[in-house]
């Protein structure tokens, strides 16, 4: 596609690498996680935007050097927020398109390759046995139902207590909800170039969605909402049901009154972490602090949040391929959690969980809002 489109050309020759995607633009602090890892201009947007430019031309020859900059990057988006060009919107477009090029030329990476055969064997990147129709009999629920909470494969094979907890949700409040045969949605494949599988994982969910009666899907993981509502549009699927993530149904029950808290006097100090799928690429950062404003806890906000919050560094295939970068970009946001001197922090993501529970030295809890909910619903 790179080589055809004039809007890439276009956004491409738009960047100037004034390098306002480096920066925070309000007092500019570091606002790339790759950038201020390896040092090089490569690996800021600019840098990459200006490879892509020298693809698109044929100035560059396809080679294993290419690789590192176009794929050490978790697409977290802040260059996106940062910038003030016309094609600030389609930096992380370009940077997945690049990838894909990449891919076809070169291979994937092996640990990219790795978890999509394990995708194509079992349909999900952890290579567990497939089990979601047990799940149905596990928590007795219907075969059709007008929501359906799409778990993703984080929560149901790694984070299962964020599963446990969405569900419990939903059953003490009486919601009419079912689990579907759910495969991955492929945002893993999506962001490391690998695009083949994601148009049969795509239709596989919407025939399921489709046979369940499904009016609503609910969602656990940021990545999962940003596919299944926007990525799977870009390759002609439009649903006919509509596409939530489990904070903003959580807001709805509260504000309608069927979801009811449980009268605490804990003291429980909690700061909040915006994911990136959930924040920057879709513009939902309400949503979750509105349930948390409902909870009875001590609510502090970081330093870096909502658009300018730092990104927890797994995103994008890097946690897989990256390890010790992915892991110290969480443990800096670790670092901004406690200095807001809390007890708790809280994400709206399973991946973003992850991040944080591998990079945490004990001093902070880390729960997702869905567990946090949990905890103070009445039964």
């Amino acid at each position: 596609m790179m080589n055809n489109s004039t809007s890439i050309q276009d956004w491409l020759y738009n960047c100037i690498r004034c390098g306002n995607c480096k920066y925070i633009f309000k007092d500019y602090s570091p606002s790339c996680p790759s950038g201020e890892y390896f040092h090089f201009e490569s690996f800021f947007a600019s840098g990459r935007l200006w490879l892509a430019h020298g693809i698109q031309k044929g100035e560059l020859d396809w080679d294993s050097s290419l690789l590192d900059p176009i794929f050490a990057c978790t697409t977290c988006s802040s260059c996106e927020i940062q910038c003030l060009a016309p094609h600030h919107e389609y930096i992380v477009d370009v940077i997945e398109e690049l990838r894909a090029l990449a891919v076809e030329a070169l291979g994937p990476l092996e640990a990219h390759e790795k978890f999509a055969k394990r995708i194509q064997a079992s349909h999900n990147p952890y290579g567990h046995e497939h089990h979601n129709r047990a799940l149905l009999e596990i928590h007795n629920l219907p075969e059709k139902a007008p929501i359906v909470y799409f778990v993703g494969c984080t929560a149901n094979y790694r984070e299962e207590v964020i599963r446990d907890a969405t569900i419990s949700i939903l059953k003490k409040t009486g919601i009419d909800f079912t689990i579907v045969d759910e495969y991955c949605c492929g945002s893993p494949l999506i962001r490391t170039g690998q695009i083949e599988q994601v148009n049969d994982l795509a239709e596989h969910n919407y025939s399921v969605f489709e046979q369940a009666g499904a009016k609503r899907i609910l969602t656990s993981c940021s990545g999962c909402y940003r596919t299944l509502l926007k990525d799977y549009q870009k390759i002609g699927l439009r649903p006919d049901f509509e596409i939530l993530h489990i904070s903003q149904f959580v807001r709805e029950l509260l504000d309608s009154g069927k979801l009811s808290l449980k009268i605490s006097n804990t003291e429980l100090e909690v700061t909040y972490h915006d994911p990136c799928h959930l924040g920057r690429h879709m513009n939902e950062y309400d949503a979750p602090r509105e349930v948390l404003a409902n909870l009875p806890i001590t609510f502090r906000e970081m330093e870096f949040t909502r658009e300018n919050a730092w990104c927890c560094g797994s995103g994008g295939g890097c946690k897989s391929q990256y390890p010790e970068w992915s892991l110290e970009t969480a443990r800096k946001r670790i670092t901004q959690a406690k200095s807001t001197k809390v007890s708790t922090l809280v994400s709206a993501c399973p991946f973003c969980k992850r991040a944080f529970m591998d990079a945490n030295d004990g001093s902070l809890d880390i729960i997702d809002l869905s567990e946090i909910v949990d905890r103070f619903t009445e039964t």
